[in-house]
């Protein structure tokens, strides 16, 4: 059974930082793509960015030069360091796993697996 739980979000300042994590289990890992999705209240799921096996990463216009995204395959953990937030990126943040190991775009219905999320909040 695929289990994914993100942790590392709070409340910050804009133009502060912030690392979420994600610790996947049940699964190998190792070989999928992954991702970072955001849902901020009355709005709909999108995608902040993904990671391929090999380490190849992709971003939404709005956090490219602000969010990196990375992976340990050795301790089965996504990362998503953030800088310069603003408060338009207040938004529950959640990690998903594919089922290749390429990424297929953001689409979240490319995303089968998914975390409970954790909540980010910036004030201006």
């Amino acid at each position: 059974q695929v289990q994914l739980g993100e942790s590392g979000g709070g409340s910050v300042q804009a133009g502060g930082s912030l690392r979420l994590s994600c610790a996947a289990s049940g699964y190998s890992y190792s070989s999928r793509c992954m991702g970072w999705f955001r849902q901020a209240p009355g709005k709909e799921r999108e995608g902040v960015g993904s990671i391929t096996r090999s380490g190849i990463t992709t971003y939404e216009d709005s956090v490219k030069g602000r969010f990196t995204i990375s992976r340990d395959n050795a301790k089965n953990t996504l990362y998503l360091q953030m800088d310069s937030l603003k408060p338009e990126d207040t938004a529950m943040y959640y990690c998903a796993a594919a089922t290749t190991d390429w990424c297929y775009g953001l689409a979240p219905a490319a995303f089968p697996y998914w975390g409970q999320g954790t909540q980010v909040t910036v004030s201006s």
